[in-house]
């Protein structure tokens, strides 16, 4: 599994990335989480408002930091 945050390195944008790695830990699942801060790269999602998350290439959430238990759903 191909998992992104998208952020320039807000606190919002920290706070997904740690609450993803800790969703994909306690599901067990193998993911390669990668943090995406370059503005350009994060406009070819399509994205306009971070923090976001993409999984497997598809935007998932745009514009919020969704809990823990919302993430494990997601994956």
């Amino acid at each position: 599994m191909e998992i992104k945050v998208l952020g320039t390195g807000c606190a919002k944008c920290k706070t997904l990335e740690e609450q993803t790695r800790k969703a994909v830990e306690e599901k067990g699942i193998e993911a390669n989480i990668e943090k995406v801060e370059d503005i350009m790269q994060i406009m070819t999602y399509g994205v306009m408002t971070t923090p976001a998350l993409v999984i497997d290439g598809k935007v998932v959430v745009k514009g919020k930091v969704p809990s823990v238990n919302d993430i494990k759903e997601l994956l």
